[in-house]
């Protein structure tokens, strides 16, 4: 057992917003690095809400044993529309202090951050965010816990549709999450050697894919993928593909790949990432830390104000995006 510096005696956890693989090895090493100091762990149910309500249980290395390889989260997650107002925050505050808490540790996306960052300035409790969402779109870190595993998943299903399309010599377009952000979609799009890739970022010309699909045909494809973010502003896959057919006549299918890419095991890179960042973000607490995220920045552990997670945009590499376009060449 290591010293406990700060005298912090209990610390709490949660996930929040919606569920990514590898927030169990994120609660896990939050608990584990929490007991190896000599401190208490309090879960908390269904996100926010359970802050609220008094949904709690008590957590030890025994309570977290056998989860790292389970997707999902073992505390459950929830967004809470009470504790978007001054009434629940306090109500929450109510419950830290009831359970004689002196440290909380958010795991989720931007509205996890966002919420966090308002407790903490009306209260003044610490608090510190572990980047865990599957859209890879927080600011300050390179990767978010889930991003690989929900990779992996998209490009196993790729792999499965290129075998059903070159069969019938057709053109697919397989929609991958990503309401605002395309990081799915171009790395699944290059795992799964996909011939284009539609995101948000970037303008969607349908003449121009139209253009380059033609291209292809002459070259001798006689089969093509389309990886299409959910939030492309052409629309999703299925009103692409009426676009592509109004244009072209091309034969199009559509598949959906959906909240697959949420579920399932962890990946190998999924579990020591949230391993590092979860017991990165109890070493922060115990050093005095109030309110920050942590991250992963070239293979090192990095901290940043949470308010960096929805005020600086995380862009796409733009070379990522042009070797899609050099691969289907």
């Amino acid at each position: 057992m290591a010293e406990n510096k700060w005298k912090m005696r209990k610390i709490a956890v949660l996930t929040s917003g919606g569920d990514s693989p590898g927030m169990n090895p994120a609660i896990r090493a939050v608990v584990r690095t929490a007991m190896y100091n000599n401190i208490e762990v309090l879960g908390i149910k269904n996100g926010y809400d359970g802050l609220i309500n008094d949904w709690t249980v008590p957590l030890t290395s025994r309570s977290v044993g056998g989860i790292i390889n389970r997707g999902g989260t073992i505390l459950f997650s929830a967004r809470s529309k009470n504790f978007k107002t001054p009434e629940g925050r306090q109500q929450a505050f109510k419950t830290l202090k009831n359970h004689n808490v002196s440290g909380l540790v958010a795991i989720g996306g931007d509205g996890t951050y966002r919420g966090a960052h308002e407790f903490h300035k009306e209260t003044g409790f610490s608090v510190i965010g572990v980047p865990g969402t599957i859209d890879n779109d927080i600011a300050g870190t390179d990767y978010t816990i889930g991003f690989y595993t929900a990779i992996d998943t998209a490009m196993q299903a790729i792999d499965k549709i290129r075998d059903t399309a070159i069969s019938h010599n057709r053109l697919f377009l397989v929609e991958v999450m990503g309401r605002h952000s395309g990081f799915i979609a171009v790395a699944s799009a290059i795992a799964g050697g996909a011939e284009d890739v539609l995101i948000p970022e970037t303008k969607t010309d349908i003449k121009g894919l139209c253009k380059r699909l033609n291209e292809g045909k002459k070259r001798g494809k006689i089969s093509s993928i389309i990886v299409v973010a959910e939030g492309d502003e052409e629309g999703n896959a299925m009103e692409i593909a009426k676009k592509i057919q109004k244009n072209e006549g091309y034969e199009t299918r559509v598949s959906v790949i959906g909240y697959q890419q949420r579920g399932g095991s962890p990946s190998a890179l999924d579990r020591i990432l949230a391993t590092r960042l979860g017991s990165s973000a109890v070493e922060e607490l115990l050093k005095g830390t109030k309110s920050a995220m942590v991250g992963i920045h070239q293979n090192k552990v990095v901290t940043h104000p949470l308010e960096m997670a929805w005020k600086e945009k995380k862009p796409i590499n733009k070379n990522i995006i042009k070797l899609v376009e050099i691969m289907s060449s």
